[in-house]
């Protein structure tokens, strides 16, 4: 999760989210939200870095990855992660409003057999994202 934090540091004007799938220990791929930065309205942390690990892997199936991001996946991100199989997730802030797993179930609606961890490093994530919406309001 501290790799993911520092991911979301990188962001410049968006939503500061950060992402990295790990597969066998090792980093496969990392990345930031650039929604913003790109005018794509996919380009979600999450999104960018299974793109890069299907890439990197040659295969759209990351069964046997894990993955670390600082916020609670919204339900796009979240059905492209059940979609590509990857079999952990450990996310740091709870999205309360729209978080695909704690909120929405989506893995329950997916059938999904994922393990889905939620507060990891919570504290961290959540005065990231306070810090960037409280410079918004300023």
């Amino acid at each position: 999760m501290k790799r993911a934090l520092i991911e979301a540091q990188k962001v410049k004007s968006d939503i500061p989210v950060g992402a990295v799938i790990v597969r066998n220990g090792k980093v496969i791929s990392s990345a930031h939200n650039i929604k913003e930065e790109t005018n794509d309205v996919t380009a979600h942390a999450e999104i960018i870095a299974i793109r890069e690990a299907e890439k990197k892997l040659g295969q759209w199936r990351l069964d046997d990855c894990e993955l670390y991001v600082t916020l609670e996946p919204c339900p796009m991100c979240c059905w492209a992660i059940l979609q590509s199989r990857i079999k952990t997730i450990y996310f740091g802030s709870y999205d309360r409003q729209y978080g695909g797993f704690s909120e929405l179930e989506l893995h329950k609606l997916a059938n999904s057999s994922i393990n889905i961890y939620g507060g990891i490093m919570e504290k961290e994530c959540d005065n990231l994202l306070e810090s960037f919406f409280n410079g918004i309001r300023r």
